[in-house]
């Protein structure tokens, strides 16, 4: 089994470690998700990413009660959906959560999205801080945040997130947000890290990139996110591609090759604009 690295979320009781490559299951329904987690604790990942809303807790939680793999030593991170924002609501979401993940303390919880219609999420914080200052989360952080929003939270409540969890890939490379999160400590990680799968894994720079390292192209794109320095979380259910995923510490990039593959950002998201996106408000 690879050692996979680990970052230091920054927590008022000092560091909590999060492995840098975790395993995300965005689109894998419950039953799917217990085998598909399974897979992943088989093959190595310690570090799973759930949300409330993916409605697969319970399917997490299933395959982290049934593994040989101690739940002391997996990181979980789950989600607060957008209609669960604000104080009272998050406390009663959270519990809930907690109960489908068989847990008694989470090692991250995120506020999935903005949501700048609900205008809730400085009084969601103020919920997540609480519930961090009661022992019962180890690390808070949010999903989906853009400056104004992270700089909203550090002027009203005083603290930024610990972690910000994007959408992050060669053809989204976000620089001026991982700048601000640079700056202010705070951890950047990726989702859809691959785009979907869809025009990035055929761009001939990292197809000449992957053939030079003897690779796949979506393994040197994982690992163009890790040599950033960033968290990042492929998500699959076939198990080739579970550990195919998993099999990219065995190579480094050069500085050049990481070079030319930040430079192929078109600024083109897979999913929603956060500025824009209020689903559940």
């Amino acid at each position: 089994m690879n050692s996979v690295p680990t970052i230091p979320l920054t927590t008022p009781s000092g560091h909590h470690d999060i492995p840098q490559l975790g395993f995300g299951v965005w689109q894998v329904d419950d039953e799917e998700a217990t085998p598909a987690v399974a897979e992943a604790l088989k093959v190595g990942y310690r570090h799973i990413d759930s949300a409330k809303a993916y409605e697969n807790e319970a399917g997490v939680g299933r395959a982290l009660a049934e593994s040989d793999v101690p739940t002391s030593e997996v990181f979980v991170t789950t989600k607060l959906w957008n209609s669960d924002q604000g104080y009272d609501s998050t406390l009663t979401a959270f519990d809930g959560s907690m109960k489908r993940l068989g847990l008694e303390v989470l090692d991250l919880y995120l506020i999935h999205w903005p949501v700048p219609k609900k205008d809730a999420f400085v009084d969601t914080w103020k919920a997540f801080q609480k519930l961090r200052d009661e022992g019962r989360v180890t690390a808070i952080g949010v999903c989906n945040f853009q400056v104004p929003h992270l700089q909203r939270l550090l002027d009203e409540t005083g603290e930024l997130p610990s972690i910000n969890q994007i959408e992050l890939h060669p053809h989204l490379v976000q620089q001026e947000l991982r700048d601000f999160h640079a700056k202010h400590g705070i951890v950047t990680e990726d989702w859809s890290p691959l785009a979907s799968g869809g025009d990035v894994l055929k761009d001939p720079v990292i197809a000449g990139i992957a053939e030079a390292h003897g690779v796949t192209a979506a393994q040197a794109i994982l690992r163009w996110h890790l040599q950033l320095g960033n968290v990042v979380i492929p998500k699959s259910v076939t198990p080739s591609r579970i550990a195919e995923n998993f099999d990219v510490f065995g190579f480094e990039l050069t500085a050049d090759e990481v070079t030319s593959i930040t430079a192929l950002d078109k600024g083109f998201r897979t999913g929603p604009d956060p500025d824009e996106f209020n689903l559940g408000a």
